[in-house]
């Protein structure tokens, strides 16, 4: 997938008038994007167009508008687009209540290192998490990471001819998995894959 350049991004002025039609553009799009791996962890799989609105919203909110700072947000948000052979993933941590978050994120440590993909037929591929900084420290773990699963070409290969696709995280205070057999999230996924 082509990163994005400077040119592919709206100006603060042209965003502002565009925003509300682009912004429910992108969170229609976003919708065949999650999965919920249990009740308390969602993945969003990130592409072309999610980083686009994560820049512009960025952009927006800090009103940079100079090149050099456009220029370090694309530097921040571009890894976070497949490039072909794998998936990026945020994962969400998700508990409502403030105090039950930082319990269960203290018993969650290390449940980016747990997460999974596995296509029938292959072997697990467990995520590559948090490249572009460290998200959790000695007391608990971060409610958001980064992921990546990279996949062989046999493995892209089985997806794309209707192998089964199985994501779960096997951590020893969550274990869950689900099955992505059909629909938009499964389309979605193997069009991510060139």
């Amino acid at each position: 997938m082509n990163k994005l350049a400077p040119a592919d991004l709206m100006s603060l002025e042209q965003y502002a008038r565009e925003r509300p039609v682009f912004r429910a553009r992108v969170l229609e799009h976003k919708r065949a994007r999650q999965v919920a791996v249990g009740p308390h962890a969602t993945w969003c799989f990130e592409d072309r167009l999610t980083v686009q609105y994560q820049v512009q919203e960025m952009l927006r909110t800090e009103r940079i508008f100079e090149p050099a700072g456009i220029l370090d947000e694309l530097g921040a948000y571009n890894p976070l687009i497949p490039d072909g052979n794998n998936w990026k993933v945020t994962l969400l941590i998700e508990f409502a209540d403030p105090a039950e978050r930082v319990r269960e994120l203290a018993r969650l440590k290390g449940i980016e290192d747990r997460c999974w993909v596995e296509v029938a037929g292959h072997g697990r591929v467990f995520a590559v998490a948090d490249e572009d900084l460290e998200r959790e420290n000695a007391e608990k773990t971060s409610a958001v990471h980064f992921l990546r699963f990279e996949l062989a070409v046999a493995t892209v290969a089985s997806l794309k001819a209707g192998a089964e696709l199985a994501l779960g995280i096997d951590h020893e205070n969550y274990r869950h998995q689900v099955s992505v057999v059909s629909g938009a999230v499964r389309a979605a996924l193997i069009a991510d894959l060139s």
